[in-house]
């Protein structure tokens, strides 16, 4: 119901809605401070609706060219979708680039020709809205990877992301609370995606588990110490700029795909923008996105589980510290918003 009712909204959003609320959208902005925020709001939400139709009109093309849904398991449609992935991402970060006036960088562009021929394991951080998007963006354009990923179920309520990453190597999981009876978890479904790896996959993990904010961290280190984790929690203690890594699908893949190469991912320049406020206070974000990689030579791999979630954390302490000697530059005026909010999560 969803699919159809987004292209009929699409329809009659172009050609009536569009310009008259951009308009008004501009006339209110200009009149009011805040650069601008309503118009780029409008704005992009707009250009998504549109971009979102348009993907679940090609995707239910494809699904007709592959034989009414016949062959819609086959590597050519494999291939196909993963194709309209490409342009669609390559669609949406041009528009988005352009309005909120992002600039993204990726060092050691050459960092994948490591590992050619050979699947890898992402492991990434997670901070800020659309870092996900950002490194599949990235997977898929940059370095010619087939992305496959776990994800929340709840993000099937986006028709085309729905309909896409249900025919190309991906799991949705649900919370442990309301998982159906039988439905694999987290770390089976990383598992099992791993196992499905060729040459050219790639999969995605972000063994935060969300976004990291102040207060997450500090549960996730109390829950580790309530565990019996003490040296972790320490160690955890000591990375204020990530969350401690749930170990458990990232060592489920190498184990696996014990041939896979490991690629640890790091970025900044998003980690400020924690909540809708903002998001909405920052517009346009005016961010500059670096993201660096590294890959963990499979030698240095100890084959030990508690070995290997020992070496994790070393990796995220690694992270960390990039992460601390790549922050963005704060203005004065965010410096002291960002001491307000800490005093009242302090009271």
């Amino acid at each position: 119901m969803l699919a159809p009712g987004i292209v009929l909204l699409a329809f009659v959003w172009l050609p009536f809605a569009a310009w008259l609320a951009v308009a008004v959208a501009a006339i209110v902005s200009f009149a009011l401070p805040g650069r601008m925020r309503v118009t780029r709001v409008i704005w992009l939400a707009g250009f998504y609706l549109l971009w979102d139709a348009a993907a679940v009109v090609v995707l239910a093309a494809l699904w007709v060219w592959h034989g009414f849904g016949f062959r819609i398991r086959s590597e050519a449609s494999e291939r196909h979708h993963y194709a309209v992935a490409r342009t669609m991402l390559r669609l949406l970060f041009f528009q988005v680039r352009w309005t909120l006036r992002l600039e993204i960088e990726v060092q050691d562009a050459d960092l994948d020709a490591i590992a050619q021929g050979r699947p890898i394991i992402v492991v990434c951080r997670h901070a800020g809205p659309g870092d996900s998007f950002v490194i599949v963006d990235a997977l898929l354009n940059r370095f010619s990877r087939e992305p496959a990923i776990v994800l929340k179920d709840t993000l099937q309520w986006d028709p085309a992301i729905d309909i896409l990453l249900n025919r190309i190597p991906s799991r949705f999981i649900s919370p442990r609370g309301v998982r159906r009876p039988g439905a694999p978890g987290g770390t089976e479904a990383v598992a099992g995606l791993a196992r499905e790896l060729d040459g050219s996959g790639a999969l995605v993990i972000f063994p935060e588990g969300a976004n990291a904010t102040p207060r997450r961290r500090e549960r996730r280190i109390a829950a580790l110490r309530e565990a019996g984790h003490a040296e972790l929690a320490d160690r955890a203690e000591a990375m204020p700029h990530v969350m401690p890594p749930h170990p458990g699908g990232v060592l489920a893949a190498m184990e696996a795909r014990p041939d896979a190469v490991v690629i640890v991912v790091a970025h900044t320049g998003l980690e400020r923008l924690s909540t809708v406020a903002d998001v909405w206070r920052e517009l346009p974000v005016d961010k500059r996105i670096v993201l660096k990689g590294w890959t963990a030579d499979p030698s240095e791999i100890p084959a030990d589980r508690e070995e290997r979630e020992a070496w994790l954390y070393t990796w995220w302490e690694r992270v960390d510290g990039w992460i601390d000697a790549h922050q963005p530059e704060v203005s004065g005026v965010a410096r002291a918003r960002e001491s307000a909010a800490e005093a009242r999560r302090a009271r």
